[in-house]
């Protein structure tokens, strides 16, 4: 038997695990997906919209994975820093592939940044999302304006939940405590800003449309930041996805201002404006000015030196991803990855034996949910046609138990099936569908984790 462990139960740890048991190399492979939360799936959980019910639907797509017999769950496992050395992981099973994806938002680097009312995207998606970690988060939802920096899915998103109504998520799962907070939102208009022009906008058309589709949210764009594009006039050079868009922006601009009435909230997209800095007022952001860009001929942008000042009491970064170290594994500061080759990762450039990387920790935080199966097949290739060599190794009978023994508490698959019964019974008194529970007790009390103190890991 070849033993593997899985670090990280979003899309690519479960695509890993799917390869490893799905092939006929090697017939007896089991798999335990570990994961530092009680709860599976990642991002599909924690970073999907709780509006965009068709890809959450992802979830059971990887839910049949994880109910497959030769693979096991166990949540509420941390490795790295404060949990285990991956070096004491790797006495329990053959293998080890590190899914651990691209934990940190970028920064911008500009003066104002640490404000109050200036905040990571990515920390509001957590804290709409229910991750435990961003349990009792609080923005600045009393702001009248809010500007979101990027251009991506995750600004689109971002954008369009605080230009919904409360009414309009009330029927998702998200946490009620959010959905209180977002009823009372006084925020009016949304500024989504990107220093590029449309045609390089990183957002995907069917997300870019459903801003368009917000029952009380008007769409406005610039035609004077179109023209700067060098696409908007000839776009037939571009690929179809960014075509789309810049078809969908143009509507928007030919519109104008009156063609959608009157709305509660206005959403504005803005193009070629660099954000230079975050004006103050009292310790808090009230304004962020941005530098004009213009294409440079070369594919890249260069700044005029002429300025514009948006007003804002909110303002959220969304200008990518990029991965932290996992202690005890290498990592390549300048990539925000693990050095490897195929997956394998490599100490002072030779491949460590049984450890692998699968993912954005493997890649960086590049390509859409599908992106991670050819990602996650090259990595199990490559702890498969290392089988042979790895499996030799006597490890313990149950690697749980001895996580277990060393003072981890492991939520297995009925744990998590019953913090998902909670959550459905918490939706039911609160009128709603299920609801999903927001904080660390909460979620280990549904799972039947022992509360007492926990022993250290030895």
């Amino acid at each position: 038997m070849l033993r593997v462990a899985v670090v990280g139960s979003g899309p690519s740890g479960v695509y890993t695990a799917q390869a490893l048991v799905q092939q006929s190399l090697v017939p007896d492979v089991r798999v335990d997906v570990l994961d530092r939360l009680p709860c599976p799936y990642g991002l599909v959980r924690y970073g999907v919209a709780p509006d965009h019910e068709k890809i959450k639907s992802l979830q059971n797509t990887l839910r049949a994975v994880l109910e497959d017999d030769r693979i096991g769950f166990a949540g509420n496992v941390e490795v790295g820093a404060t949990g285990l050395a991956p070096e004491r992981l790797l006495r329990l099973y053959h293998a080890v592939v590190y899914c651990v994806g691209a934990a940190k938002d970028r920064r911008m680097g500009i003066p104002g940044e640490d404000l109050r009312g200036s905040c990571s995207a990515t920390d509001f998606v957590s804290w709409y999302s229910a991750h435990p970690d961003a349990a009792g988060g609080a923005f600045a939802l009393g702001a009248r304006s809010a500007v979101v920096v990027g251009v991506g899915n995750v600004a689109v998103d971002v954008t369009r939940i605080l230009a919904r109504g409360a009414a309009e998520l009330r029927p998702t799962d998200v946490p009620h405590d959010a959905l209180g907070a977002l009823a009372g939102s006084r925020v009016r208009e949304v500024h989504m800003v990107g220093r590029r022009g449309p045609s390089q906008a990183k957002f995907t058309t069917k997300e870019l449309r459903e801003l368009g589709s917000l029952p009380d949210a008007s769409v406005h764009v610039e035609p004077a930041d179109l023209a700067l594009d060098p696409g908007y006039a000839d776009a037939s050079g571009l690929p179809a996805v960014n075509r789309r868009n810049l078809d969908v922006v143009r509507g928007w601009a030919a519109a104008g201002e009156d063609a959608t009435g009157v709305r509660a909230r206005s959403i504005r997209l803005r193009f070629f404006l660099r954000p230079a800095e975050l004006l103050g007022e009292d310790g808090r952001v009230a304004a962020v000015r941005f530098e004009r860009t213009v294409p440079d001929g070369s594919g890249g942008l260069r700044g005029t030196g002429t300025y514009e000042e948006i007003e804002a009491q909110l303002v959220l970064r969304a200008v990518g991803y990029r991965g932290v170290p996992l202690e005890g594994l290498p990592f390549d500061a300048a990539r925000g990855t693990v050095p490897h080759r195929a997956g394998r990762v490599l100490r002072d450039g030779r491949p460590s034996a049984g450890e692998y990387v699968a993912g954005w920790i493997k890649r960086g935080p590049t390509g859409v949910i599908g992106t991670n199966r050819p990602c996650a097949k090259e990595t199990a290739a490559s702890v498969l046609e290392d089988a042979p060599a790895l499996s030799a190794r006597p490890l313990p009978d149950e690697p749980l138990d001895v996580l277990r023994d060393w003072g981890q508490r492991p939520v297995e698959w009925p744990g998590w099936l019953s913090i998902e019964a909670a959550e459905c019974a918490l939706g039911r008194s609160l009128g709603r569908r299920s609801v999903k529970i927001a904080d660390w007790e909460g979620l280990l009390r549904a799972a039947g984790v022992d509360m007492a103190p926990q022993l250290p890991a030895a």
